[in-house]
């Protein structure tokens, strides 16, 4: 409880569930008529919680000068304190204790807290002699302080990891947002360099400098997929999700400008496709062709060069199933269970370098248009497969 007032204290033992049953067992089983909780400090004794049937008079929060309690002896030496009668008592006989409350039993048992922190005492007084040092009663104390104790500890413990699970998801919600505000910002300048790649590239240029604005344009078209992505990510992680825009729409206009885009930034990895679409698809247009740009990114930076990357896209009974093909070294088992969360990526080659993100954010889309995204390899190809309804 290091760091904590004294009222925090008090509303701590309150929160123990079964406080008030321990003191009224405790009053039953004693005889005794007055039982409490008490914080004692080096300067303070302060009643937490308490069962009072002799109008002894103090309440939660209520206050006796240190000084004038056997509990601040206790706090001192550590040991408990039973007392049968007073009056018989040889040490306690004339002590200004019960000479100034006018009790006759009493016991007190220190509250010791994990840490080895004294937290205060269980105590019981009452104006009339009764048995209490046998070892029935000594253990029920002994087993009571240790219950206390133990919810306390947990009380404490349950704050500690509340306020660090705050602080994280604070910190977390900052991450994300300003990865978000970053990832708009950054829109208009890559905008800017693809629309400069695109117009050099449409003048009479040199080998050299053909070479340089195609390199121009392919890196401004991966910083637009890697933006795309992070935004997206950051916006399922704050709640946001996937927003889809859906319309009945012939999607092969959708998966022909994905292959002509692509077609242009890497001329050098040839394109099957075979399209067998029959009738129109709900979706969202631009997410089906992130979707689909995505996958064909993956399938030509992670196949085997020059190779073909194959396209298929069918309807039939209700369902469309769009498929991407590549030939290249198979992906082991292990890393397909992990291949569509964040982050995750496979083996990187030189050249192949990316946040991990794409499958992911391909994974999300085709979720929230009630599809499902699944990956087969082996030796020969790997495939991944987009199934939806076509409504």
């Amino acid at each position: 409880m290091q760091g904590r007032t004294i009222e925090q204290d008090i509303e701590a033992v309150g929160q123990i569930p079964v406080i008030n049953s321990l003191l009224e067992v405790i009053c039953r089983t004693t005889g005794m008529g007055f039982a409490a909780i008490a914080r004692v400090t080096d300067t303070r004794w302060v009643v937490c919680s308490v069962k009072d049937d002799i109008n002894f008079g103090l309440k939660p929060g209520g206050e006796l000068v240190l000084e004038t309690t056997i509990c601040h002896e206790i706090r001192q030496n550590g040991g408990a304190v039973v007392i049968d009668h007073v009056d018989l008592d040889p040490h306690f006989a004339r002590h200004h204790t019960p000479l100034q409350y006018g009790f006759q039993s009493y016991i007190s048992m220190p509250i010791v807290l994990k840490d080895g922190s004294f937290f205060g005492t269980l105590c019981a007084i009452d104006p009339k002699p009764n048995k209490l040092n046998t070892a029935q009663t000594i253990g029920l104390f002994t087993l009571f302080a240790d219950l206390i104790s133990y919810h306390l500890n947990t009380i404490d413990q349950l704050a500690q990891t509340e306020a660090k699970l705050l602080e994280e998801r604070q910190t977390a919600e900052l991450r994300e947002q300003f990865i978000a505000i970053l990832g708009h910002d950054l829109r208009n300048p890559i905008s800017a360099v693809s629309n400069v790649a695109q117009l050099l590239l449409r003048m009479p240029l040199d080998q050299r400098t053909t070479r340089l604005a195609n390199i121009l344009k392919d890196a401004s078209f991966r910083m637009k997929g890697l933006i795309d992505n992070v935004m997206d990510f950051a916006s399922g992680r704050m709640g946001g999700g996937i927003s889809l825009n859906l319309a009945d729409k012939h999607i092969e206009t959708t998966i022909k400008q994905v292959i002509t885009q692509i077609s242009i930034i890497w001329p050098q990895s040839p394109i099957e496709t075979t399209l067998a679409i029959t009738q129109p698809v709900t979706h969202d247009a631009r997410r089906i062709a992130q979707l689909l740009a995505n996958l064909l990114t993956n399938a030509i930076t992670h196949g085997q060069k020059n190779a073909p990357v194959k396209i298929s896209a069918i309807s039939q009974n209700g369902q469309l199933a769009l498929s991407v093909s590549n030939s290249g070294a198979p992906i082991s088992s292990e890393v397909i269970q992990g291949l569509f969360q964040p982050f995750s990526r496979g083996a990187v080659r030189q050249g192949q370098q990316g946040l991990g993100l794409g499958l992911y954010i391909a994974w999300q889309i085709a979720t929230a248009h009630g599809g499902v995204l699944t990956v087969a390899s082996g030796v020969e190809q790997t495939t991944f497969t987009f199934t939806m309804p076509v409504q």
